[in-house]
């Protein structure tokens, strides 16, 4: 919680940092990949830096803790930093990099705003970033103790022991540890990074949902490749695609994520699009493999049947739940699948029982539509969990306007990729 001399000058301060934030993450950036070129060469990812996506994660969860400390000083926005707390992990971040980061951000800030940061605003400011930056710390040595890891130490070499074409973008790899310790266990839900030497020298990490069930020795994740559509193509995803072949060795991270279903039995919903099925496969078949009852409702949108990554797959896991249904809409559907709608997902037209869970994967419009259908049937907010492939802009979004009491409606838009 904020100290009572830096809540009033948070407060007072807060609209002017909150308008001037994505000036200061772009300018903090500069400086930072200036001072360690290596940072952005071998850690952040180049991709989300050019089209600006990750400075805009970054300003929308500082501005939201920031109104979360003012609005809530009895609570933190925990969805938010656990979040990017598996992230840190899943890259290896270690508790001095937040010293690097800080240094930067607060001589961005002053270059900014100038005369405005007064010895006790600054003062205030650094007590903010320093209460965010604690408490990521404090669940990251977690994860990492949960790992049995030393900090930053996730990496381990893997063998791709299969590799198969799902669909004409979207290849699976089965990994296998390269050494004589076995692979360790993990939640359906949950990914994986994966750090790839690159032709010219970086060595860029990727995360990855693993697209099967625990229980077994080897890992499998699946690989969308990324078209830029205007903006460069996926490094990562095209490199793999490219060259990634069955006994070639991958350095991969350990397991984190925190979409993983809590066990029972209540019902589910898992909702996905395009390639947000992978974490939806490894829930499907840990429920399979443990011989659950509970009722699962399963939807899926997708642009045509021959685009659905795992399609068949994700049919047999769906039968083999004895209270388990599949809802398919494809935005072309042809031939091939009597089975699937036409159009967009319609979260209105299925009969939901009382007391659901629910999980989402896929890009951020179509899980704030269906998110915003869900809440208006009555599903609590608390009861809907999601996971983005990508830097979070949603969920500094959503603490932000909780933070402020400000409510939107989002247009309908499921099912686009």
């Amino acid at each position: 919680m904020l100290s009572e001399q830096s809540a009033p000058v948070v407060r007072a301060t807060l609209p002017a940092v909150g308008a001037a934030i994505g000036d200061i993450t772009e300018l903090f950036y500069r400086k930072l990949f200036d001072a360690h070129p290596e940072l952005l060469r071998d850690l952040f990812n180049r991709g989300n830096q050019a089209i600006g996506e990750q400075q805009k994660a970054l300003a929308g969860s500082i501005a939201a803790f920031a109104g979360m400390l003012l609005e809530r000083p009895d609570a933190r926005p925990d969805a938010m930093l656990s979040r990017i707390a598996h992230k840190h992990a899943s890259l290896g971040i270690t508790s001095d990099q937040y010293k690097i980061v800080h240094r930067h951000l607060f001589a961005a800030i002053a270059e900014v705003l100038g005369d405005a940061v007064t010895p006790e605003v600054a003062a205030a400011w650094d007590e903010v970033y320093w209460l965010m930056a604690h408490a990521l710390v404090a669940i990251e040595t977690r994860l990492y103790q949960e790992a049995e890891v030393a900090e930053g130490q996730v990496w381990r070499r893997m063998e791709i022991v299969e590799r198969r074409e799902e669909s004409p973008d979207v290849v699976s790899l089965v990994l296998r540890p390269a050494d004589d310790r076995p692979a360790r266990p993990f939640r359906p839900g949950q990914y994986v990074g994966v750090r790839s030497e690159l032709p010219d020298g970086s060595r860029q990490i990727r995360q990855y949902s693993l697209s099967a069930a625990p229980g077994r020795p080897d890992r499998r994740i699946t690989v969308k490749r990324v078209h830029g559509a205007g903006q460069p193509d996926g490094e990562v995803s095209s490199w793999l695609h490219a060259t990634a072949r069955k006994g070639d060795v991958l350095t991969v991270s350990e397991p984190f994520g925190d979409l993983a279903p809590a066990d029972g039995d209540g019902p589910l919903l898992l909702v996905s699009a395009g390639i947000g099925v992978t974490p939806v496969l490894a829930m499907l078949d840990h429920l399979a493999a443990t011989g659950t009852g509970r009722p699962v409702t399963v939807v899926h949108a997708d642009r045509t049947p021959a685009d659905h990554a795992h399609r068949q797959e994700q049919l047999d896991l769906v039968g083999a739940l004895p209270d388990a249904r599949l809802h398919l809409w494809y935005e072309e559907p042809g031939d091939q699948a009597p089975e699937a709608s036409a159009g967009l997902v319609d979260i209105g037209s299925l009969d939901l029982p009382a007391g659901l869970t629910v999980y989402l994967c896929g890009p951020v419009p179509f899980m704030r539509a269906v998110r915003g259908d869900l809440l208006r049937r009555g599903v609590p907010a608390e009861a809907v969990h999601y996971e983005v492939f990508g830097p979070d802009l949603w969920l500094g979004q959503q603490e932000n306007r909780r933070a402020h009491g400000v409510r939107r409606r989002h247009p309908h838009i499921a099912g686009r990729r």
